[in-house]
């Protein structure tokens, strides 16, 4: 009886209940659309990190745990890896360069370079991303580089492919040329998708405040990705990293071990983006409570000698309850379904620079707030829907 009153009503007043369904779907896009891009932007700062076949990372003690800041020499590597408990371990180094484009533009002119991260590692060593087409890297001064899948996307390039770098060296732009001999997944570091060399190339690539005359014999990493023996029990492989965080900086001096997690934590701009962004989804989400109930408690008071015959005739209060919470149900899904079509039919004519990601546990969790917003903002409509004397409502109380 309750389903069949409010699907009889809301056809009857059609026109009136689709707005309302095209303003959730409106909010519906708004909030997809901002946990879209927060999940985007947090991968954008952290894919690299979060991907890391590791479980400790080591930074310069007094670094305070920022990538940029920590200068780790490689005595520090041969020491780390004497520590019992060490199963390998990985120097990484970070820098940004531009790869110059091919072709040209519609107006003739050379296409912008495209700004990527470089990432110089050891082959075969923590650090190196598993490749999807190709092979690893295999010389340590070979002119080689394994390229994530947006590089690939953008740059249009496929294994075997050679392309130009340009790297500033001192005051003067220098280009090099690499091979592409591997495409991993999306590796992005710094909002920016990543080129993966090997680390003696990659210092001669890298950006340079000053040129050199000679190459420096001591070469030094940002951070070491360390992989340890650990046991097959989850419990017991926890209580083992902990120890040998522990370890590591008491047998090994001027370094400050932690685990990935606390690393791409600790990524400049991370937290406090995350904390905008989801603040902003937050408010989108109370605004549409406020709405929603707006609405219907306005459609309440509208309605209120049709709820008085009701009760009149002798329908009970669950019944006018079901009513409510189905018609408020069936607006708020028609609402949320059509903005999730929007949404996605939007992300796919999306510039790929635009950096919004989809994750199906995100949107999830924001669809599942959303269907939650009609019942809660209805919440005052329906005991106010309740209370209504019947006497009262047909004007015939004394």
């Amino acid at each position: 009886m309750g389903a069949y009153l409010a699907f009889k009503e809301t056809w009857r007043n059609r026109a009136r209940f689709l707005l309302i369904s095209l303003l959730v779907a409106l909010l519906t896009a708004l909030v997809l659309f901002i946990a879209g891009l927060a999940e985007g932007l947090g991968r954008g700062n952290i894919e690299y990190l979060s991907n890391l076949d590791a479980d400790l990372i080591a930074y310069q003690a007094d670094a305070q745990l920022l990538i940029a800041a920590s200068r780790l020499p490689r005595g520090i590597l041969q020491n780390i890896e004497r520590v019992p408990g060490v199963k390998s371990a990985g120097p990484i180094e970070f820098s940004r360069v531009s790869i110059i484009l091919p072709g040209t533009t519609p107006q003739g002119q050379s296409p912008r370079p495209l700004d990527v991260s470089l990432i110089q590692v050891e082959p075969g060593r923590p650090g190196e991303p598993p490749v999807r087409f190709g092979r690893q890297l295999q010389n340590r001064r070979g002119k080689e580089a394994i390229i994530d899948s947006l590089v690939a996307r953008r740059a249009g390039l496929s294994v075997g492919d050679e392309f130009t770098i340009r790297s500033l060296q001192g005051t003067r732009e220098e280009f090099y040329t690499l091979r592409v001999v591997g495409i991993t997944t999306s590796q992005q570091y710094a909002i920016q998708p990543s080129i993966i060399v090997p680390l003696l190339t990659g210092d001669q690539i890298k950006p340079k405040p000053v040129v050199e005359d000679r190459p420096s014999s001591d070469l030094a990493s940002n951070i070491i990705a360390i992989k340890l023996d650990l046991p097959a029990d989850p419990a017991e492989a926890r209580a083992f990293r902990e120890l040998m965080k522990q370890r590591l900086e008491s047998q090994v001096k001027k370094i400050q071990v932690v685990d990935i997690r606390t690393a791409y934590e600790n990524t400049p701009g991370y937290s406090a983006q995350k904390g905008t962004l989801d603040t902003q989804r937050y408010f989108a989400l109370v605004i549409g409570v406020l709405v929603l109930g707006g609405f219907f408690q306005i459609q309440a008071l509208q309605k209120v000698a049709q709820i008085g015959v009701l009760k009149a005739i002798g329908t009970p209060n669950r019944t006018i309850i079901a009513a409510s919470l189905v018609q408020i149900t069936v607006v708020t899904a028609f609402g949320v379904f059509l903005g999730t079509v929007i949404t996605l039919s939007l992300a796919l004519v999306l510039p790929v620079g635009i950096p919004i990601v989809f994750a199906p546990q995100t949107v999830f969790i924001a669809l599942v707030s959303l269907l939650l917003i009609g019942p809660l903002g209805g919440l005052l409509s329906i005991r106010y829907s309740v209370s209504v004397e019947p006497l009262t409502a047909l004007g015939l109380a004394q």
